[in-house]
């Protein structure tokens, strides 16, 4: 009785997700209007859905039922430990016995064997225009796993950051990114706001391991003057700043309300003197900043996020193919309007989380083209590789 409850809760969740919002905004709403939900309730729901969405336009045609067995089975693990994995198990043992007795095979003998029928381009039907360093089968399977939680800690606070997570037996790995970064990989749904309730501390940034390679590619120098112009939420300013704290650092970005949640972020980790600005790049920034000249300029491009699915992965069944184009035109806009205030020499970073060649590889080829900027270094971070998200990253000289 208990499964067949929870079976019709999830499909009561599903029917309400509208896929108007990630589920991230979505499932607090949802557990907030339905306080009779326990904790356990909406971790297996959450979990469900998740692994749900994982499938992303795979077997469109089932029942919702019937793809949130698939689902469970095709992500599921042996001996999972977490009690959400271990829940699923069971769960599938009651509506699918025959495959939860397999659910330690690898994903090639699931798929050779009882889901024959399964197709792994099914799941993101848009591989035919994925970058042209991405192994597909690889990146496909990564889509049925969650990515890993990724920090890095500030040097003085490591030991700090470590001997709490010890006490706590909270598994994590420390990871090698590059320079003086240390960075740790968590299992995703760490709760570091309870770990670390004192937030007026600053310990970490939560930063994916790809996004903090990207500061690689930055290599300020002391004095410069830099534009993070898509500032977001800071977390490459803050990486640059760390990298060279004497930098001068202007910040931009179309959302005022993103800024003032950045100057917080900024401040509580110790960077108070940057400028900051709201600029809508697709126009011409001249009336605002018309006399700057940069030592560089980190441009993480407004993209599809595609990188990034496999923690959002609602966004593939939501996704319309025609919208590639539209954001490499945006992407146009906003380098024709940036790259003028470089210096001649230095360098343009543009990143993007997209695993799209017209975002990436296209892109590359168009700032050399029009504007004459030369490529220094371009790499695709395969995230789906380690378990985190997958982004390009090209350093182009002017």
């Amino acid at each position: 009785m208990r499964f067949e409850q929870q079976l019709r809760t999830f499909l009561g969740i599903l029917e309400e997700y509208q896929e108007d919002m990630p589920l991230a905004k979505f499932l607090p709403a949802y557990f907030k209007k339905n306080k009779q939900m326990g904790s356990t309730d909406r971790r297996v729901a959450s979990a469900f859905l998740y692994n749900y969405y994982r499938l992303g336009c795979a077997c469109a045609g089932l029942p919702a039922e019937e793809r949130l067995f698939i689902a469970l089975f095709l992500c599921g693990q042996e001996n999972n430990s977490h009690p959400t994995g271990a829940y699923g198990q069971t769960f599938l043992n009651h509506f699918k016995p025959e495959w939860n007795e397999k659910i330690g095979l690898s994903l090639e003998e699931k798929l050779s064997g009882e889901l024959q029928s399964f197709h792994l381009e099914g799941i993101f039907p848009f591989h035919e225009r994925l970058s042209k360093e991405i192994d597909k089968t690889a990146f496909l399977k990564s889509i049925l796993v969650q990515p890993d939680l990724f920090i890095r800690v500030y040097p003085e606070k490591l030991q700090f950051v470590k001997a709490k997570l010890d006490a706590e037996r909270i598994v994590y790995t420390e990871e090698k990114s590059f320079e003086t970064l240390h960075t740790f990989r968590l299992p995703n749904g760490t709760k570091l706001d309870i770990l670390f309730p004192d937030d007026s501390l600053a310990l970490y940034e939560i930063q994916d391991l790809s996004s903090q390679l990207t500061g690689s590619y930055y290599r300020p120098k002391r004095s410069d003057y830099w534009w993070d112009a898509c500032a977001a939420s800071g977390g490459k300013s803050l990486l640059l700043y760390h990298l060279q704290p004497q930098i001068k650092l202007l910040v931009s970005d179309v959302r005022e309300s993103v800024l003032n949640n950045l100057d917080e972020r900024l401040h509580k980790a110790g960077l108070f003197k940057y400028q900051k600005k709201v600029l809508d790049l697709t126009k011409n920034p001249d009336p605002d900043i018309h006399d700057y000249q940069f030592d560089g300029i980190i441009l993480d491009t407004p993209c599809t996020g595609s990188g990034t699915w496999g923690r959002t992965p609602e966004m593939i069944s939501q996704f319309e193919e025609s919208t590639i184009k539209g954001f490499q035109l945006l992407q146009r806009a906003i380098v024709k309007n940036v790259v003028k205030y470089l210096k001649p020499g230095m360098p343009l970073v543009y990143i993007t989380c997209s695993v799209f060649k017209e975002e990436n590889e296209e892109m590359v080829d168009y700032l050399v083209k029009e504007f004459g900027l030369k490529v220094e270094s371009v790499e695709l971070l395969k995230g789906y590789e380690h378990k985190a998200d997958t982004m390009f990253v090209a350093r182009l000289l002017n």
